[in-house]
């Protein structure tokens, strides 16, 4: 391993970290990544794909306007604008790397539809392949970069300060123990989300917000940690073919929003279609999706998917061999589906160039509150934030004057937490779809007292999200309070930092 203290350090090996490592070429990025590089990044289980006005209908202004109205009054009006312009250079980007994006018989770029869209303006590639094309495409690419070195299978444990708090530096662990310290004169946090930590996900069960608990351990602000989106169709398969892991179930198979903009229908056992008379239908925003399938497992009443669509095996590939290995066929038979946890709106709050609040650190993707998303994220949107940040955060770092980093030493490495499945089922239960007082109370007290007696990031995140939820007296996008159902007149961000990073103390900030 050859690491130079001038080197800038990205950590994530997901799309935003990727993108991020090939913008700053070429200057000298050394990419921390726990697996395989484009293994287990949740990029590559992204079923969507990447939403860009390019359509000969469509303009940015009108990307904006969907992706401030998914973000129920919390995203900003600036940065909606400022990323949907930035959408097509980034499909000419990824085109320029070699991404096989889908085409019509005239060589265009096929659009889909997705939820909450005004037009058809969802790149795809391989149908419902997206995320791992788009990812499988930046690996190569990373790897035949001579500006990049690759460190697999090290994950970062510590973000190091210097004596003025500065970030400068990465310690981080392998998987035999070995332990480095990694002065930088930037360092990049590309993480992913938080998914992880609710039994019901989507995600890889990596995904348990690390990069979040480096960064507030580090002194950075968060913003709007309550807001988790559970995405509504991921597949209801039993519990004999989703065996439990270790840290308890595995990461439930996702039914893609295509499929609902392609004409699948919502039905519960009896036939009905209970999304008939909701505004959008199939295709509201995920949130309201998401509790009209819950409200009717609530009432006793399973959900399936009818997606018996023409050529389904051919434009949903991924979806048909998932369904096919858990004893589905959805070419004959509707799908259950139910909600489960599937993208964090909140984050690291950064700026305009992904500065987060500590000097010397950036955020890029969705361990980011860019402002993008506000409480609900528009679909395919999250791929075009990392893509987007990424070229803005490499354009930052390279105007900054090359610092010489002091890092202190790192502190002591913190322990896996022992209580994982009991932390992802108190999560399902309390901190779910639909959450009250009463819930948030007994599961901030629980959380609280693991934090206290272990010490672990688990624990931390769970509860930084957990806490915000119950300062959020309202209902807004991902986060609905049925003991206060209608949205607050005044819409605010939350804000999180921690009294005594090292003791990983929450202190609520409005």
């Amino acid at each position: 391993m050859s690491h130079s203290p001038q080197n800038i350090v990205v950590v994530g090996g997901g799309v935003a970290g990727l993108a991020t490592a090939l913008r700053l070429a070429p200057a000298p990025v050394t990419l921390i990544v726990a697996s395989p590089l484009g293994a287990e990044a949740a990029t590559g289980w992204a079923q969507g794909g990447i939403a860009a006005a390019i359509g000969p209908d469509d303009r940015p202004d009108l990307h904006a306007i969907d992706t401030l109205t998914a973000g129920a009054g919390l995203s900003e009006p600036h940065v909606a604008r400022r990323v949907a312009g930035a959408a097509p250079a980034a499909i000419d980007w990824l085109v320029s790397l070699g991404t096989p994006f889908d085409r019509n018989a005239n060589g265009s770029l096929a659009l889909g539809l997705e939820a909450a869209h005004s037009r058809r303006r969802i790149v795809h590639a391989e149908g419902d392949g997206t995320g791992r094309v788009v990812l499988e495409t930046l690996a190569r690419a990373a790897r035949d970069c001579p500006s990049i070195q690759v460190m697999e299978g090290w994950r970062a444990t510590e973000l190091l300060t210097d004596e003025n708090g500065r970030v400068a530096g990465v310690a981080a662990r392998d998987r035999e123990g070995r332990v480095a310290a990694l002065p930088a004169r930037a360092v990049v946090l590309a993480t992913g989300g938080l998914g992880g930590l609710y039994a019901s996900t989507t995600n890889p069960l990596g995904a348990v917000g690390s990069g979040l608990a480096l960064a507030a351990r580090a002194g950075a602000t968060l913003r709007d940690m309550e807001f988790v989106q559970f995405h509504p169709t991921a597949m209801a398969v039993s519990g004999d073919q989703r065996a439990p892991l270790a840290g308890g179930p595995a990461p439930m198979p996702l039914a893609t929003e295509a499929l609902r903009g392609e004409g699948a229908t919502l039905v519960n056992e009896h036939g009905e279609r209970f999304m008939a008379e909701v505004p959008g239908q199939e295709l509201a925003p995920r949130d309201v999706v998401a509790r009209a399938i819950f409200a009717e497992l609530a009432a006793g009443r399973t959900v399936m998917l009818d997606a018996r669509l023409k050529d389904v095996e051919r434009r949903f590939p991924g979806v048909v061999a998932l369904c096919r290995a858990n004893g589905l066929d959805p070419a004959r038979a509707p799908i259950p589906v139910r909600p489960a946890a599937h993208y964090h709106m909140g984050g690291i709050r950064v700026d305009d160039a992904g500065r987060a609040s500590v000097p010397g650190l950036w955020a890029c993707g969705e361990v980011a509150s860019t402002g993008l998303h506000g409480a609900n994220r528009l679909a395919s949107n999250s791929l075009l934030e990392a893509l987007a940040y990424a070229a803005w955060i490499a354009e930052d770092i390279a105007g900054q004057d090359a610092a010489s980093p002091a890092p202190r030493p790192a502190g002591a490495i913190r322990p896996l937490s022992p209580a994982r499945p009991e932390i992802r089922a108190l999560m399902d239960l309390k901190v779910g779809v639909v959450r009250d007082a009463q819930g948030l109370e007994a599961a901030a007290a629980r959380l609280g007292a693991l934090a206290d007696a272990n010490g672990d990031d688990l624990s931390l995140v769970a509860l930084m999200v957990t806490e915000a939820a119950l300062r959020r007296i309202e209902s807004r996008g991902g986060h609905f309070r049925a003991d206060h159902p209608t949205p607050a007149a005044v819409t605010r961000h939350s804000e999180t930092t921690l009294d005594r990073p090292e003791a990983g103390d929450v202190r609520r900030v409005a």
